[in-house]
């Protein structure tokens, strides 16, 4: 109530409830007392990728291609509900027991049925250039953060990482994208489809599975328990 988020974290608990997908963290519910909200969440034993990223340096190709096709896949599914979480990176996203990656924290969701929006918000260095230019955004950004993830899993880093604010606008805005050798070609055409300055022109979510590098990487799931087996 200091912070005045009681609508964010209303908004949260309703936009996260309603969700059902494989490689979204499930919300079974909520209860508070006098000083304190508690959500129950589905348990994601291994933590965040963020922690597993900042261990492992960057992922081999055929796991990144895994993630982001199962990330993928889960905010398609998200796009077809409305809902745009606007928060996508390592922070946000956890493994479960089983190694499947869930999207979590959706914090800076909208349920966006108009889906065009104007909040200025999520995390600097995985901004998209109509945010940063203070255009209306739509389903798009999570698009364009997706395209980050991916250069970030490969690489240990976000692609537009500076020094300064300044300058991180500057590169996120004229497409300043620099690919270490060891990148293969086929992972740099899928970050350039995604990381397209125009929203409308961006790599539906729909198409990834389909891409190449994907279907030359990514490693198929298995079948996913109940997910009674996850609760805590």
């Amino acid at each position: 109530m200091q912070a005045k988020v009681e609508h964010q974290l209303r908004r949260e608990i309703e936009i996260q409830t309603r969700l059902r997908h494989p490689n979204v963290l499930r919300l079974f519910g909520y209860f508070h007392d006098k000083e304190r909200i508690f959500l129950i969440l589905e348990f994601a034993g291994k933590g965040e990728i963020f922690k597993e990223l900042s261990t492992v340096h960057r992922y081999d190709e055929k796991t990144a291609a895994t993630y982001i096709r199962d990330v993928a896949s889960a905010l398609d599914y998200c796009h077809s509900k409305h809902v745009i979480h606007r928060d996508i990176k390592p922070e946000n996203l956890l493994i479960d027991i089983n190694g499947r990656i869930k999207i979590g924290d959706f914090g800076w969701a909208v349920h966006s049925p108009a889906n065009r929006r104007q909040t200025l918000c999520g995390t600097l260095d995985y901004l998209p250039p109509e945010m940063i230019e203070g255009h209306p955004h739509d389903h798009n950004v999570d698009i364009w953060a997706l395209g980050v993830l991916c250069y970030e899993f490969l690489t240990g880093r976000p692609p537009f990482e500076s020094g300064n604010h300044k300058d991180t606008y500057k590169k996120i805005t004229n497409l300043e994208i620099k690919f270490p050798s060891y990148i293969s070609e086929g992972a740099r055409d899928l970050i350039r489809k995604l990381l397209v300055k125009d929203p409308k022109k961006r790599l539906h979510l729909s198409q990834l599975p389909e891409h190449p590098w994907i279907l030359k990487n990514a490693i198929n799931p298995e079948p996913e328990n109940s997910t009674d087996n996850n609760k805590t």
